[in-house]
């Protein structure tokens, strides 16, 4: 039986396939067109699984090669992860949104329509929540849907169309809403955690960027705020280490095969911790003592992001296996250090 993965070249896509293709029968299609995905992922794959996995490089955009990627295979699901998804930059190019996130992910599930692929997992993110009130957080699913930059806005409409969709059609899905996810692949060999991690071609993750910093790569790094509402000044985010997100996507595709129930689901640890406390863990774990410099606010960034993550612990057989902040910044400075 055979899965589609968009973006599976990509961070999570990646992480995800792995986990799939370890813990499941299935063999995957990868389609990508490494606009920011990377050739080594699918590589490292590849040569774990050499039969079960295949990419074909193609823009979501492209119907005509799309479609025949559905008429050549029998998919049983779509895992869809193809996304821009930089906040800043959908502030200043917001149409490039609407049309990689929005446009392109109609079109996807409009493809599984024609072609009666009725399982979709959706890769959602925490921005669709915007800046709730402090009462509401940890914020829960049902917490109402504010997004204040054309990213977190972007994915908030895809949502509505699945939903819409999972009503009108005999077709399910499950959105997973992420909140902030980092790290490196946990590997029992050093070949195994070197072969999947954070790579970027233009990043912005905080511990991404501050690792960076750690090994030399940055002589510094940038803290954009220090006058938000919260004790330090900083803002507050929920940290997801990747291993613990790609087995949420394999939880909740269990849940979706055996329910057949269109959900959505916040996927963090329900504990924050702001930029300043994560710089000082990466500092910690380093014993690198690295340049930070404070700028103004980013336009699109909330003050505070936590999940409430009682709905996919009792609704699935997710448990969190790296929920604490230094195994975290460990896994994403280690495999930082490999590529000196």
């Amino acid at each position: 039986m055979y899965l589609l993965l968009t973006g599976g070249s990509g961070y999570i896509g990646s992480h995800t396939a792995l986990e799939f293709l370890e813990h499941t029968d299935y063999s995957l299609i990868i389609v990508d067109n490494l606009s920011t995905g990377f050739l080594e992922n699918f590589t490292y794959l590849k040569e774990r699984f050499p039969h079960r996995i295949e990419l074909i490089q193609l823009d979501l955009s492209d119907k005509q090669a799309l479609e025949e990627v559905f008429m050549r295979y029998q998919f049983m699901g779509v895992l869809h992860f193809s996304a821009s998804l930089i906040v800043s930059e959908s502030v200043s190019d917001p149409l490039s949104y609407y049309t990689n996130n929005t446009y392109n992910t109609t079109a996807l599930i409009a493809m599984c329509l024609a072609h009666r692929v009725k399982n979709f997992i959706f890769s959602s993110t925490a921005a669709v929540y915007g800046e709730p009130q402090a009462d509401l957080i940890p914020v829960t699913e049902s917490t109402p849907l504010a997004p204040i930059n054309p990213y977190g806005t972007s994915k908030m409409m895809s949502e509505q169309i699945l939903s819409d969709c999972a009503r009108a059609y005999d077709f399910c899905y499950a959105a997973l809403r992420y909140f902030n996810v980092a790290g490196a692949n946990m590997g029992n060999s050093t070949k195994d955690r070197s072969g999947l991690g954070q790579r970027s071609k233009n990043a912005t993750h905080l511990i991404k960027v501050a690792c960076e910093c750690a090994v030399g790569k940055r002589e510094a790094m940038h803290i954009f705020g220090a006058d938000y509402p919260t004790p330090d000044g900083t803002c507050i985010r929920d940290y997801i280490h990747i291993n613990d997100l790609a087995n949420a996507h394999l939880q909740v595709w269990k849940y979706l095969i055996d329910h057949q129930k269109s959900e959505v689901f916040n996927v963090g640890y329900a504990q924050g911790y702001s930029v300043k406390e994560v710089i000082a863990a990466i500092k910690e774990v380093s014993k690198v003592d690295f340049d930070t410099q404070i700028l103004p606010r980013r336009k699109g960034d909330p003050a505070i992001l936590i999940a409430n993550n009682q709905k996919i612990m009792t609704q699935t057989k997710w448990r969190p296996r790296y929920n604490d902040l230094k195994t975290i910044v460990k896994s994403a400075y280690d495999w930082e250090k490999y590529f000196l």
